[in-house]
């Protein structure tokens, strides 16, 4: 990491068709040239009464303008077929040092 920016480290959640259209590759190819480490993998949410709800969640770490520039690109662009209908962002926070070597998709 570059010594002019701080690390910070967030948590995301994804929604809107934002699984079967290669998300979460995207993000990692993403995130990979942007310089960032994390996870990203689908998650669904059984709703009783209602379909489930199919997201994509993650964490992403790095550089803080270089994760601004990936907040940004999880709220606004995606994956070239996924409808986005919101991102959800909790536990920004500053971080002394990096917890992943790499950007993974989990299972």
């Amino acid at each position: 990491m570059a010594a002019s920016g701080r690390l910070v480290s967030v948590d995301y959640e994804v929604f809107g068709k934002v699984q079967g259209v290669f998300f979460r590759k995207n993000t990692k190819r993403t995130a990979d040239k942007l310089g960032l480490v994390g996870w990203v993998k689908n998650e669904v949410k059984p709703r009783p009464g209602q379909a489930v709800l199919k997201t994509v969640v993650g964490q992403v770490q790095g550089e803080e303008s270089k994760v601004f520039v990936m907040k940004k690109w999880l709220r606004e662009t995606g994956s070239p077929k996924s409808k986005i209908k919101d991102a959800h962002f909790r536990n920004e926070s500053i971080i002394d040092r990096l917890e992943f070597s790499s950007f993974d998709i989990r299972k």
